[in-house]
């Protein structure tokens, strides 16, 4: 199973590379676009940062760059990477405990965890997806099965 995570991530991280090129080559992006992906990001790493019982790097929504989107995106990729390594199957059901932005307290499996980052990282790409064909920019495609299909993700 924790094969399985490790397989999703790297399609969110092949995703996330495929929607920064699309707005990057659309000259300049919708502003919501870039709102959304920097939300991504920066809510990956909050996840991951609780799941490793760790201090918050950034709000939930930060105004990021294009530029500092990318670099994070990379930065996760490699975070997430050192995760999956570190990290053996039988962590799936313990259970982390932490705050969420609004200070209150909740407790999630490690697997319903991972099981959300991945979802809403895939919400939030279908967003800028519409977003973008609202602007009149051709959105990236991301569809897992594209990805599988066009063996750009393992």
């Amino acid at each position: 199973m924790f094969e399985y995570f490790r397989r999703l991530f790297a399609y969110d991280d092949w995703a996330n590379r495929e929607v920064l090129a699309s707005l990057k080559t659309s000259g300049t992006p919708p502003s919501r676009s870039l709102k959304l992906m920097a939300h991504i990001v920066s809510a990956e790493r909050l996840w991951l940062e609780r799941l490793e019982q760790r201090k918050q790097t950034y709000p939930v929504w930060p105004e990021f760059s294009l530029a500092q989107c990318e670099a994070e995106a990379a930065d996760l990729a490699a975070l997430w990477q050192k995760y999956f390594g570190e990290n053996k199957s039988g962590k799936l059901a313990e259970m982390v405990r932490y705050k969420n932005t609004k200070g209150e307290s909740w407790t999630n499996s490690v697997e319903d965890i991972l099981m959300h980052v991945v979802m809403h990282s895939a919400y939030h790409r279908g967003q800028i997806a519409a977003d973008m064909r609202a602007a009149g920019h051709s959105p990236a495609y991301t569809d897992f099965i594209h990805g599988i299909r066009q063996r750009l993700v393992e």
